[in-house]
């Protein structure tokens, strides 16, 4: 892999508000740098829709694990067939309990804690992924484009959910954060954004049921927000997080009104009984775009967000659009706030310093060293990243474990 290739000279930032301890639930975290769930493909099929964590997984999480600290999983279906990506694992096997408890018991062992991101995927995979069933979603919208398998998502659209089959999901959900506690997980998170089926259910340009699930904004929050009590029942409101993300685009997904609507979500977990209520809210920053740059996903929002008509967006930038009304909502209720999205040395601790976020999210940088949290401490170059083993490399350690920690790249 690359060596570090920054200059040296940077500011250490063990001072500062990124190395303030912060109490999230149970846990005693002693910086705010936290791990993001970063989707890798590197488990194991051990049959068809059951991809088991294996020893390559477990040498990732320790490497990036440090006393004090928190890591978030990649995504992790809670079912059989729930995503079914290639190499992404699951949570409801012997197997892959097993295979996770490696995980959790090698961070445990450096003094650090990890949260089990869990997720259905809904849409965004095709039958092919699901042993040949056909996706589920809020409504029958399908994506625009081609699945991961090479079908045209057009020819195959999802299928509205039963009532039913709701209600049982928000169940499985519970059941998966069970499995997860019991693989030695110290929390979960529940994935409810980037346009996977929580987030379809959010975005009124995916949901256009006719029942109490979908219309207003407040039969669209009824699916997440039963997830987050069925979660919490099960394991315990101190254990469980979920994230967010108003302002995406991706996989299709745009709301009309994504200011008003999520904050009207945020009141709800807010105001939540306590025993139901999460620990913390991680939402993705407005800027923040898997296709976009940063100024034209910002202005495009802005368009859309405060004016109706084609031409504003091409021409309108971006003033309004941020999580900060949505951190002050949750703070009411007693709830963290993780902020994720285009953050770096420069910028995550003046987001925790001007108390817009208790915690800030590192994914890529993160990819590219292990260490991370040292390196910003005392003021080291970092390692860049390679986006073409971002998702599965051949050999599968290729940009996964073989990235160096500070001190070897000084030796080299």
């Amino acid at each position: 892999m690359p060596k570090a290739d920054s200059p040296p000279g940077f500011k250490p930032l063990r001072d500062s508000a990124l190395f303030k301890p912060l109490k999230l639930g149970s846990l005693k975290l002693e910086h705010r740098i936290v791990q993001a769930p970063l989707t890798r493909m590197r488990g194991t099929k051990e049959s068809d829709g059951v991809v088991v964590p294996n020893d390559l997984n477990v040498e990732y999480y320790k490497q990036r694990a440090s006393k004090g600290g928190l890591q978030l999983t990649e995504a992790t279906d809670i079912c059989k067939y729930a995503g079914g990506y290639p190499g992404a694992p699951g949570v409801f096997s012997s197997s892959q309990t097993l295979g996770w408890k490696k995980v959790t018991d090698a961070v445990h062992s450096k003094g650090g804690a990890i949260f089990c991101q869990i997720w259905h995927t809904g849409r965004a995979s095709p039958a092919s992924f699901r042993g040949g069933q056909q996706p589920w979603s809020a409504s029958n919208v399908p994506m625009g484009g081609n699945y991961l398998d090479g079908t045209s998502c057009a020819e195959n659209p999802p299928r509205p959910m039963t009532v039913e089959e709701i209600h049982a999901t928000a169940k499985e959900f519970g059941a998966a954060a069970k499995r997860a506690i019991e693989a030695g997980f110290d929390g979960v998170e529940i994935h409810g954004a980037n346009g996977y089926l929580l987030d379809q259910f959010l975005h009124d340009n995916v949901n256009k049921r006719e029942d109490e699930f979908g219309g207003s904004i407040e039969n669209r929050c009824r699916f997440p927000l039963e997830v987050i009590s069925e979660t919490c029942k099960a394991i315990g409101a101190e254990k469980v997080g979920i994230r967010l993300s108003p302002f995406n685009y991706f996989q299709d997904t745009k709301d009309s009104n994504p200011n008003e609507h999520w904050e009207y979500l945020c009141e709800k977990i807010a105001t939540t009984p306590e025993a139901e209520r999460p620990i913390y809210v991680h939402m993705v920053e407005p800027r923040f775009d898997e296709v976009l740059d940063e100024q034209a996903k910002l202005d495009a929002l802005s368009a859309y967000t405060s004016a109706k008509s084609i031409e504003a967006e091409f021409t309108a930038k971006s003033k309004t659009n941020s999580l900060v009304t949505f951190r002050s909502i949750l703070e009411k209720g007693g709830v963290k706030f993780l902020a994720a999205g285009g953050f770096d040395r420069d910028n995550a601790a003046p987001k925790i310093e001007s108390n817009d976020a208790d915690a800030v999210i590192f994914g890529r940088w993160f990819i590219a060293n292990p260490d991370l949290p040292k390196r910003l401490s005392e003021g080291l170059s970092l390692n860049q990243y390679d986006r073409d083993t971002f998702y599965g490399a051949d050999p599968p350690q290729k940009g996964y474990t073989d990235y160096l920690f500070y001190d070897e790249n000084t030796a080299v």
